[in-house]
């Protein structure tokens, strides 16, 4: 005999240690295996996920960035403008107190319309003298600005951009300075003051932290208001000392931001974590960097990672778990009907082995007892000759009273639809005697169906006969019941009228099969119509269904004189029959066809009819 695998690994071990091994093994493998695919699709979902995390924030980050311009490239023509004005001009050259507040009143109407923060003129000795907000508190007209460098860069290069917190307002924002020039040379400088809190107000809704760098790394405009003036990265001392003295942005203490770099991915994307207020944890932020085009700014735009990557993390997982799991369960259900078989044949091995040793020992008796058995050797073989020929003649008794019943059965089915054949083919005969050849071929297709009736039925009775027991699907109800009917339409073509069906759903079916199915109620018709057949017009054949969780209750009744108590008795016996011309066969054939699909029939008779009550397995 050969060996099992489990035998040739484990050769010193009893069979249940060496299968208590092999689970063992195998639940060592299945871990490593679930712990493997957790891993790696725990993995591939994590990438997926910030590929579309990645997508998503370049895109919000092109839109900030160009929200941004847009409010950029509106204010960046004011001050040009302006510079060309010749009033303004004229205002500056004759240094006149009315004409500065004439100014000033003409600054403070162009604020309102272009939603400026700020509009103001400074002289050239750098003095504002006209501003949009002189009647406020705060208004920077007779302040000093030549420190600023929006104002020495407009003197000197014509123009200039400065980003600051304003000494009087308070204010952070982005002054852009336009140099005014006369006939005798400068005159002086008109400024835009732009500040961003609708923009910031837009990034802020959005959820996503969004924030502008400069090129020394200072936060400019953020969605964090306590991010302001806060910087990546430590600035040198001596430059941080040069950027305060110039206070540009007052006192702010330019701390480094709480974010730490995790990793770069290139192309301006990098993963970041940011501590949360009071240092509780830190939560992961993919981070992509764009510069701002005709600026010397990026725009930084956050989005956090946690949420949507665990998710995709989990969903990743779950499918490889769902894909793996089967695997492994149809391993183990290898690996067990392996061990199973192993059982089994070491099981028989030992069987053998007794019964061996138990023949051995025996045939040492047998030894001993042969002289006393020569002599009823003889007469055991005259006696089994016999018992050989007694059986023999039982069998071939048995075979056929089998094909008997087979015959019968066969014959007493055919007929049926035999009769039917025969209807058609007069209806087919007449029809084509009056010319309506539409109608004969119906009947004639009719006949072939039939014909193909006969034939399943008889393969069914076959292999009745040859198995015992037919196979049991999910059979629709309402089609056995009208394939019944369609069956015995011709035959009874005169006493259709008397059938009184519900048909029941279409969805609704039992365990069995149609053609088997199709016989039982062909069976308790065809006695129901030939019951009622006397009473003419009187007579009533009902067909009703009814269904449970579990039972689906056929029942047939007629209104016919019932069944009389002497036949009841036998009535599911072969060959008992009531009829002149009846083989007794139709009900037992049905009773035992219910039988076999696991269902049950009943029946009910007194002087007012007859109720056969099928109840069958519900699909």
């Amino acid at each position: 005999m050969s060996l099992s695998v489990s035998q040739r690994l484990w050769p010193s071990l009893p069979l249940h240690h060496r299968i208590r091994r092999m689970w063992w093994a195998y639940a060592v493998l299945a871990l490593s295996a679930v712990a493997g695919s957790l891993l790696a699709s725990g993995e591939v979902g994590r990438r997926r996920a910030e590929a579309a995390l990645e997508e998503q924030a370049r895109t919000d980050a092109r839109m900030n960035v160009a929200l941004l311009r847009t409010v950029l490239e509106k204010y960046r023509a004011l001050p040009f403008v302006l510079s060309q004005d010749t009033a303004l001009a004229a205002a500056l050259a004759g240094r006149d107190a009315g004409t500065f507040e004439q100014l000033s009143r003409k600054l403070e109407t162009l604020a309102a319309g272009t939603k400026a923060a700020v509009i103001y003129v400074i002289d050239k000795d750098g003095i504002a003298v006209s501003a949009s907000n002189w009647r406020e508190p705060t208004s920077f007209v007779g302040n000093d600005y030549r420190f600023r460098e929006y104002f020495q860069g407009a003197v000197a290069q014509g123009q200039a951009e400065h980003f600051a917190l304003g000494t009087v307002s308070k204010k952070p924002g982005l002054y852009i300075s336009e140099r005014i020039s006369g006939s005798d040379g400068l005159l002086g400088v008109v400024v835009v003051k732009v500040e961003f809190d609708d923009v910031e107000a837009d990034w802020n809704a959005s959820g996503a932290p969004s924030y502008v760098i400069d090129d020394r790394g200072i936060v400019l405009i953020t969605s964090i208001p306590s991010w302001r003036f806060m910087t990546i990265g430590r600035i040198a001392e001596d430059r941080l000392t040069a950027i305060r003295e110039s206070l540009q942005f007052g006192d702010a203490p330019l701390q480094p931001l709480p974010l730490d770099i995790i990793r770069h991915l290139g192309d301006g994307l990098a993963v970041v974590e940011i501590v949360t207020p009071g240092g509780a944890g830190k939560t992961s932020f993919l981070n992509v960097g764009m510069p701002i085009p005709a600026t010397g700014w990026h725009l930084q735009h956050l989005v956090a990672l946690g949420p949507s990557v665990d998710a995709a993390v989990r969903e990743t997982r779950m499918l490889a778990l769902l894909l793996l799991l089967p695997l492994l369960a149809g391993a183990a259900f290898l690996l067990r009907r392996r061990q199973t078989i192993t059982l089994r044949i070491f099981r028989e091995q030992q069987a053998r082995e007794e019964l061996e040793q138990r023949v051995a020992e025996r045939t040492l008796d047998l030894s001993q007892a042969r002289d006393r058995l020569q002599a009823e050797i003889a007469g055991h073989r005259s006696t089994e000759q016999k018992l050989q020929a007694v059986q023999q003649d039982l069998v071939q008794a048995n075979r056929l009273a089998i094909l008997g019943q087979v015959a019968a059965g066969v014959a007493h089915e055919i007929n049926q639809p035999v009769a039917t054949i025969r209807a058609y083919a007069d209806n087919a005969r007449t029809f084509l005697d009056r010319g309506q050849t539409a109608p004969a071929g119906e009947n004639l297709q009719n006949i072939a169906a039939l014909t193909e009736r006969i034939g399943s039925i008889t393969e069914e009775l076959k292999t009745f006969a040859r198995k015992g027991r037919g196979s049991a699907e999910p059979t629709g109800l309402k089609d056995v019941i009208e394939g019944a009917v369609m069956l015995l339409r011709s035959r009874f073509a005169g006493r259709m009228d008397t059938l009184d069906i519900e048909l029941p759903p279409a969805e609704l079916q039992v365990m069995g099969s149609r053609i088997r199915l199709e016989q039982v109620l062909i069976n308790l018709l065809q006695n129901a119509l030939e019951a009622v057949a006397p009473k003419a017009g009187a007579g009533r054949v009902e067909v009703r269904t009814s269904a449970d969780a579990e039972t689906v209750t056929l029942t047939v009744a007629d209104n016919g004189p019932g069944i009389s108590p002497e036949i009841r008795k036998g009535l599911f016996t072969p060959f008992n029959t009531s009829k002149e011309k009846g083989l007794g066969l139709g009900l037992v054939i049905s009773k035992d066809i219910v039988g076999d699909y696991g269902g049950r029939m009943e029946v009910e008779s007194d002087g007012e009819g007859s109720r056969f009550i099928v109840h069958l397995r519900k699909a």
